[in-house]
């Protein structure tokens, strides 16, 4: 089994249809869109070219291709999320049998940002404000990744 980056889906597809994204401008290589990691209004800039991206707001959200968004996003490991875009080739070669776990320092990025996506949506119904069905999402994933870390370094 194998990795194939050639594989990987179209920037611009990817990023409108499979990700939602929605973008400000209409021209260039780099896009504005809402930052999907912190839901920042127009924070995040997007290469449709390369598939890169960065939140200007300085969430930390960045990374080089589509891949590197989706498991992000999604909260996958490397293995995972290529199969899902369908970029992993089945070449007969055994892959390990455990995917290398996250490194601790990225774990620790994402728990920090995921908590705090908690914290807010804990004093926020503590106030008595009810959370959207896109809050409520956002908390469900929120709470995916957070014990996906926990399984990894438990």
């Amino acid at each position: 089994m194998s990795f194939d980056k050639t594989r990987l889906p179209d920037p611009q597809g990817y990023y409108t249809e499979r990700a939602g994204l929605t973008f400000r401008e209409r021209r260039g290589k780099w896009r504005t869109t809402a930052c999907a990691f912190h839901d920042g209004a127009d924070s995040m800039r997007v290469n449709l070219d390369s598939g890169a991206f960065v939140c200007m707001a300085g969430c930390g959200a960045r990374g080089g291709d589509v891949l590197a968004y989706h498991m992000a996003h999604a909260g996958l490991d490397f293995i995972t999320a290529a199969k899902e875009l369908g970029a992993w080739v089945e070449d007969g070669n055994q892959a390990p049998a455990r995917p290398t776990p996250l490194p601790a320092r990225d774990a620790l990025a994402v728990l920090a940002v995921e908590s705090n996506v908690v914290a807010v949506a804990a004093a926020n119904v503590a106030h008595g404000v009810t959370l959207t069905q896109v809050d409520l999402q956002r908390l469900m994933l929120a709470a995916g990744r957070i014990a996906r870390i926990a399984e990894v370094f438990a």
